[in-house]
């Protein structure tokens, strides 16, 4: 069977794949009440997904530098093993310390699925069918986000919360063959060596950051001597890293993949975007219950089209990055960013959920187009034995975004908050996290008609400054797309 004939079946097994880690959040969110009334420790709660982040984030850039080493095939399979191993320790866990364990196990496998997955779409394609193809793996991530809450409430009221975990045996198993079978590589044979130095330096302080990010003025305050602790050996590790990677012959990071201006500007620009993405995605359903008092069905209806328009823009790009070129693809997703930001930081003030609907629905297509244009340009600029490096970077400036939207932004929220309470001086009847009340009906029923007041007002006050640091964000992403170069020749520099 040739290569054209065998791409089909590569393709299905890598969107497999890529379906596996797309999913896992949206499905273990759905299941976590359940997941929770049976292993209790509910103050171990935001654990099960932050071991997961932790661990795929810290992970991602060393599978996608040893994909360009040993080859795209190898790491897959390896990084297929290690997600199923956690999925099955996950599906057998006794206790929340077990699911925590075994979900950092599961994001070590991820860490090496999405990177590689999308690099072996960008070696088995040319330019021209890269960017349609492209299109359809940005479009697993809608398909997920739309099946995950379905499948994991068929899962938790059929069956058992378990089986959410189960499920990923069987098509794990078959996306790892059908790699097996139909994709075959060609490696130069020559002397690879691994800089173990560097990995572990840089393992060290991106796990540390981002646990920083997740953790910072919830678990560990802000001013603190544990915090003072962190950031010192952040700032350590990431300087003896940069120290390191100028000396050694075959860096983890080669440096010549900062030469290329188009990957520059279409990092930073991942990160701005994943700010905006995790901010839109944890903040507006507090604002449709705690403020709209709408149900959680219609918050998540809300969510749900920006999902939708995620996959349609994808399959846009794929088109349009063929006529008008990856910048102008970019900006026009750009515009769909700033025009989304700018009714939600209208939302206040026109308080309905169709309206939010719409801000939701013009993020995703923005998310779309900028996403799917980025991976195409990088892939298409650099050679295949960066290849993989330069993808896997992309997506860590993602999940990096998001991580700061959620320690940035959240600080906003809960110092707005705490603020209104203080001023209203009711802080020694409740706090910042009275505000999960307005969420819950009976919860609500007990609070006193001002302090509802309050809370509502703190809420609604503290989600406008949010949304107004949304919007700065996605006008400083669009500024960043200007600058992505028009041409081959402008690109290094």
């Amino acid at each position: 069977m040739g290569n054209t004939l065998k791409r089909p079946f590569v393709l299905a097994s890598v969107m497999l794949g890529m379906f596996l880690s797309a999913i896992e959040a949206t499905i273990v969110a759905t299941a976590m009440p359940s997941i929770v009334a049976d292993l209790q420790n509910f103050s171990l709660y935001s654990w099960v997904f932050s071991s997961y982040l932790l661990s795929s984030s810290a992970t991602v850039l060393i599978f996608g530098k040893l994909a360009d080493i040993y080859g795209r095939r190898p790491i897959y399979v390896i990084g297929i093993c290690i997600f199923l191993t956690g999925s099955i320790l996950a599906a057998l866990s006794s206790s929340m310390i077990i699911l925590i364990s075994a979900r950092f196990v599961q994001g070590i496998g991820a860490g090496a699925l999405m990177p590689v997955a999308t690099t072996i779409v960008g070696d088995i394609y040319t330019k021209a069918e890269r960017a349609k193809v492209q299109g359809y793996l940005s479009s697993v991530w809608g398909i997920s986000a739309i099946l995950g809450p379905l499948i994991g409430a068929f899962f938790v009221e059929v069956l058992n919360w378990r089986f959410v975990f189960w499920m990923n045996i069987p098509l794990g198993l078959l996306s790892m063959i059908g790699i097996m079978i139909f994709l075959h590589e060609n490696i130069k044979k020559e002397k690879r060596s691994i800089d173990y130095i560097g990995t572990i330096l840089m393992i060290i302080s991106i796990s540390v950051v981002i646990y920083i990010l997740v953790e910072g003025g919830v678990s560990i305050p802000w001013a603190s001597k544990q915090m003072f602790l962190l950031i010192v050996i952040t700032g350590v590790s990431f300087f003896l890293f940069t120290l390191h990677e100028k000396k050694v012959d075959h860096p983890i990071m080669p440096p010549e993949i900062w030469k290329y201006r188009m990957i520059r500007f279409a990092n930073i620009a991942s990160l701005l975007t994943g700010i905006i993405l995790i901010s839109v995605s944890s903040y507006l359903p507090a604002f449709i219950q705690g403020v709209l008092g709408e149900s959680a069905i219609v918050a998540g209806f809300a969510l749900t089209v920006m999902s939708i328009g995620w996959p349609i823009a994808s399959t846009i790009a794929g088109r349009l990055l063929l006529k008008i070129g990856y910048r102008n693809t970019s900006l026009i997703g750009s515009v769909a960013l700033v025009i989304g930001s700018a009714i939600f930081m209208l939302l206040p003030v026109v308080q309905h959920y169709l309206w939010a609907g719409v801000g939701s629905f013009l993020v995703g297509i923005g998310m779309g187009l900028t996403s799917t244009s980025f991976i195409v340009a990088i892939q298409t600029t650099v050679p295949w034995k960066i290849r993989g490096i330069a993808t896997a970077m992309n997506m860590f400036m993602r999940t990096m975004g998001g991580a700061v939207g959620v320690a940035l932004l959240g600080g906003i929220l809960n110092n707005i908050i705490n603020l209104k309470i203080e001023v209203a001086g009711i802080e020694d009847t409740v706090t910042v996290d009275s505000v999960d009340k307005l969420l819950d009906g009976q919860a609500l029923a007990n609070l006193s008609v001002q302090t509802v007041r309050v809370l509502e007002n703190g809420l609604l006050t503290g989600l406008q400054y949010v949304y107004v640091g949304i919007g700065i964000i996605a006008i400083l992403n669009f500024i960043c797309i200007i600058f992505l170069p028009k041409n081959e020749k402008e690109n290094i520099s």
